[in-house]
């Protein structure tokens, strides 16, 4: 029975969809920091699952049984994945689950920095009317809308987009020409590219070490004068210096739901951005819809569920995409006890390491005879060939050979 700890805000189907599943489950969404490190050295659960909540290396040496982390979300920058790997600890996300409400919340920003609907209601509610001021827009319909990153939200926010009339031009490093055809907008080469002909700016950039300050003065400066800016992604990857000179030099309208240096928890806070005339921020609420947190957690149960069953983690993100392997050892065998652990033997007498492995069982036949089996062992450095024969020799192995791997 897997032990399942949930430190973070989710709909309650998700502990009962858990319980269903036989695990155990422990509920605490106020862990945070400390707290948190203590509630894992004394549940020691199996598998971790937050939201926002960040988990650090501390968390990770406390819990000697974690096995499993699940963001319930898409973005792990919250997550300290080198230790999680360090220590052989899975961590998966649950991406394109909240695309669509932080696609609607982008297009909210969009059409608010347009026809400036909070400073209307501002003014409203301070009992000022002010038609003069605010029947001036611009207007969406055969505007440009530039769209910065095209995953699972920046689709969204293209098809949008297209509902709207807007004529859209986006760049990510994946896009394609074909890709781009397909969703009906243009391909720029560059950001840069797209900053130059967009009325609006739409960014979707997961956070990474490439795309810390991605949006910086090159692309402000190349924006036109008057166009609005929305970042619903992450507050890094924007440079905040550059896009407030941008807004109060050009005019420049943004949409924030993130910000850097953003508080985990509700309290004062204070943005100089955040407060400039033209900057209309919300409080990282784009995924906070009840559609949204209900996919993730059927998602996030969905992960812990099967991971319970067969060992297996959809949606990891830390698994080495390359290994150090030079050779594949295939070796066909009879499916007896044994017969891979004389083969792992003779390996590392020979002192050759194995980074992968897998071992395909075959379904038996209707004569009844015993089944036959197929691993397929990765390894660094090339077995002695008197290793090999020792393998291949084997009563129980039909054939055994070495594939150097490019």
């Amino acid at each position: 029975m897997l032990r399942v700890l949930i430190a973070d805000k989710l709909p309650d189907a998700a502990r009962t969809a858990l319980q269903e599943a036989e695990c155990e489950v422990v509920v605490n969404a106020a862990l945070k920091g400390p707290a948190l490190t203590d509630a894992l050295a004394q549940v020691d659960p199996d598998v971790l699952v937050v939201r926002s909540t960040k988990v650090t290396g501390a968390d990770f040496e406390a819990a000697q049984r974690l096995s499993l982390v699940v963001r319930a979300g898409a973005g792990v920058n919250t997550i300290d994945l080198g230790t999680a790997s360090s220590r052989g600890v899975y961590v998966a996300n649950c991406p394109g689950k909240n695309a669509t409400a932080v696609a609607e919340l982008a297009f909210a920003h969009i059409l608010n920095a347009d026809r400036r609907v909070a400073d209307g209601v501002a003014d409203l509610r301070a009992g000022q009317w002010k038609k003069k001021t605010y029947a001036k827009a611009r207007g969406l319909h055969g505007r440009t809308l530039g769209v910065i990153g095209c995953g699972t939200i920046g689709r969204e926010v293209i098809a949008l987009g297209k509902a709207f009339g807007m004529d859209v031009v986006a760049w990510s490093r994946s896009l394609s020409a074909d890709q781009a055809e397909a969703m009906g907008c243009r391909r720029a080469a560059h950001a840069i590219d797209v900053a130059r002909v967009a009325d609006v700016i739409s960014v979707h950039l997961a956070l990474n070490a490439s795309t810390l300050g991605f949006v910086g003065e090159s692309i402000f400066e190349a924006m036109r004068p008057g166009a609005i800016f929305v970042n619903t992604s992450r507050g890094d990857v924007v440079d905040e210096a550059a896009l407030a000179a941008a807004v109060q030099v050009k005019g420049i309208r943004a949409g924030l739901d993130v910000f850097v240096g953003e508080p985990s928890g509700d309290g004062a806070w204070q943005s100089q951005l955040a407060a400039l005339p033209g900057v209309y921020g919300t409080h990282h609420v784009g995924a906070s819809t009840d559609q949204a947190q209900e996919a993730v957690a059927q998602a996030a149960t969905a992960i812990i569920a099967n991971y319970a069953t067969t060992g297996s983690v959809t949606n990891c993100v830390n698994l080495a995409e390359r290994t150090p392997a030079t050779h594949l050892l295939v070796v066909r065998h009879r499916d007896e006890v044994g017969v891979l652990a004389a083969i792992l033997d003779l390996l590392r007498e020979a002192a050759i390491n194995v980074e992968q492995m897998e071992n395909i069982i075959f379904k038996a036949g209707e004569s009844g005879r015993a089944r036959a089996a197929c691993a397929r062992i990765q390894v660094v450095g090339e077995p002695p060939a008197a290793v090999l024969r020792l393998i291949g020799d084997a009563d129980a192995v039909f054939d055994a050979k070495l594939v150097p791997l490019t």
